[in-house]
This record gives structure tokens, sequence and C-alpha cells, in this order.
């Protein structure tokens, strides 16, 4: 089982307005960036859980129903009073995506370094992203669970910076450094550089960081395409598909999950398995996790691909 944990939420997406001002329509769609992961990995026939604090809320009644229904096994999860986090979305003149959070002692932001899971046996890989690993208490949890695992599990880690929540960059630096430091591989955007570290170029932050530890560093590029740097020196880059874009909502989930799955199909799980893995992998790693994003942008919301969409043979 590949293990994500942290944020679990709603977006709701903000309809076309109407003559009525005193309405607003909303669409939701369960969200959140590591959960969008587990949720990738198991549309694509690979086992997975989820740890976070599930409400009892309406919103956490749904999350954990859509857990079950997609096969997201939750026994890590814990059960909560408090409410669920939820993410208002709107779309911006290019169709990227805007979002305004209600998020104030929610659910996925209470996770205590006492409720870790005590053994995790039956777990091969952890993932851990975005706002919880930068908000407490959940993200000196986070932190608490990277360390104690990271000699034993594949580490993998997206910053997905989210200033709107937290403002203060140098919080995300510092967690940055130490989640890195701890992590075999490292996934990020252009954007979450261009926030960390302003007028750095990518090849510079991947050295640093590989520096620090993990075994690969991959930067996407939105529409552009996406950059891998190896610890052994290796360097690939693969050009994104032209799609029509419907939003962007899940489209780096998909990629991290999709460079996981490719992977675990490839048996390069591990620190030995990226260590050895050639430049043709990396191309070929890159290239699958884009196909995976591409499908989700061709949709609205965090509505990931099957491995019938993908082309793939079932498992």
């Amino acid at each position: 089982m590949y293990l994500s944990c942290g944020d679990a939420l709603f977006d709701l997406f903000g309809e076309k307005e109407g003559d009525d001002v005193a309405a607003i329509d909303l669409a939701g769609r369960v969200g959140g960036s590591p959960l969008n992961v587990a949720l990738g990995i198991a549309r694509l026939g690979h086992p997975t859980g989820f740890f976070t604090k599930i409400s009892s809320d309406v919103f956490g009644r749904r999350l954990a129903r859509f857990m079950d229904q997609e096969k997201i096994d939750r026994r890590y999860s814990i059960p909560t009073e408090r409410h669920t986090t939820l993410a208002i979305v709107s779309l911006d003149e290019t169709g990227t995506a805007v979002y305004d959070f209600y998020i104030e002692g929610t659910a996925d932001r209470s996770i205590e370094t006492s409720e870790l899971p005590r053994t995790l046996d039956d777990v091969v890989g952890i993932h851990l992203a975005s706002y919880a690993t930068v908000t407490e208490p959940t993200a000196s949890a986070l932190s608490a669970l990277a360390k104690r695992e990271s000699a034993k599990k594949f580490i993998s880690y997206d910053p997905n910076i989210r200033l709107s929540i937290e403002p203060d960059v140098e919080v995300w630096r510092a967690k940055v450094a130490q989640l890195v430091a701890q992590s075999t591989l490292v996934k990020a955007s252009e954007e979450d550089l261009e926030l960390l570290y302003p007028g750095r170029s990518i090849e510079d932050v991947q050295a640093d960081w590989l520096a620090l530890g993990p075994e690969l560093v991959v930067i996407t590029l939105g529409g552009k395409g996406a950059k891998a740097a190896s610890r052994s020196g290796l360097r690939a880059f693969e050009e994104s598909q032209r799609i029509t874009v419907v939003d962007t909502v899940g489209a780096g989930d998909t990629f991290q999950a999709g460079l996981i799955v490719w992977l675990m199909e490839n048996h390069r799980l591990s620190r030995t398995g990226l260590a050895e893995c050639s430049e043709t992998d990396l191309h070929a790693m890159l290239s699958f996790a884009m196909k995976a994003a591409a499908v989700t942008c061709s949709r609205q919301g965090a509505d990931l691909p099957r491995r019938a969409d993908l082309g793939l043979s079932p498992l």
C-alpha cells in the first residue's frame, strides 16, 4: 500500500453569476492534494491508503464514502468532530485555478504527533504534500512520521505552496528544506520555485535539493513540460501534450500519482531503484505522468484518470 497523508477537503466551484445577487450556486468535488494523489494511484489499480482526520460533518461523511467507493483504504484515518476544510475555487482568464480556503481549526489540520500510526508494516511508500506540511499541529506530526520512516520507506513530497493558507514564505522554506532532506522523490511546480526562491533557476534549485538527500527532483512547467534531475547526474526534459484545457485542478497531483505508479510498475519504487534509472527511464516516467495529467486537465475538477483512460490493460 502507498500511504498518502494530510489534506482532505471539498473544492466548491462557483457557478456563473445569475440575476439574483443574493444567491450563489456551488458545485462541490472532493479535493486535497495528497488525497488526489491517493485517488490517482487507486484509479490506476494499485493499493493505496490515506492518513488524515475525517470529520463527522456532511462533507466528512461524503469524504469517507468517496474513499470507500474509490478503494482508498482509510484504516489509518482518524474520526473527529472538527469541520471539513473547504476551498472555494474560481478560474482566472487562463483557466488556472484560484483558491479561497475555509480552514481554521478544521479536521485535516488537527493531527497530533501522538496520533501517528505506531506501525506501517503494510506500507511501501508515504506521500506528503501541501498545506498539511506547514500548518500546525499536523505539520509537526507529518514531519515526525517522515523522519521516523525515511530510512525504511519510499518518501515522496510535493510542496504545493499555498500562500493563501500560510502567507509566510520563510515558514514554507524551512519546512521544504526539512522534508526534501527526508524524501526519496521530490516533485514541485515552477510556480512553487518562483514563490520559494524568486529569480533562481530551476537547475540550481534541483541541484540544491539533490544535495540534501533525495534521489530525484522533478519540476513541472505547466503547459511547457517537466524537468527531472537525478542524484546520479542525469537530466531529462519532456514537453507537455497539446490539449484543450478545461481547468488545471488536480493536474499536479495526477502528475505525482503518475510518477509513483510508473515507478511501481517498473520496479523502481526504492532509493536503489531510482538510483539505477537511466535517462531513457526518466523520459518514460515523465511522459507517462504528463499523459495522465493531460486527462485531468481535460475535465472539470480533480477527476483523475483510470487505466482505460491511458490505454493501459487491467493489472
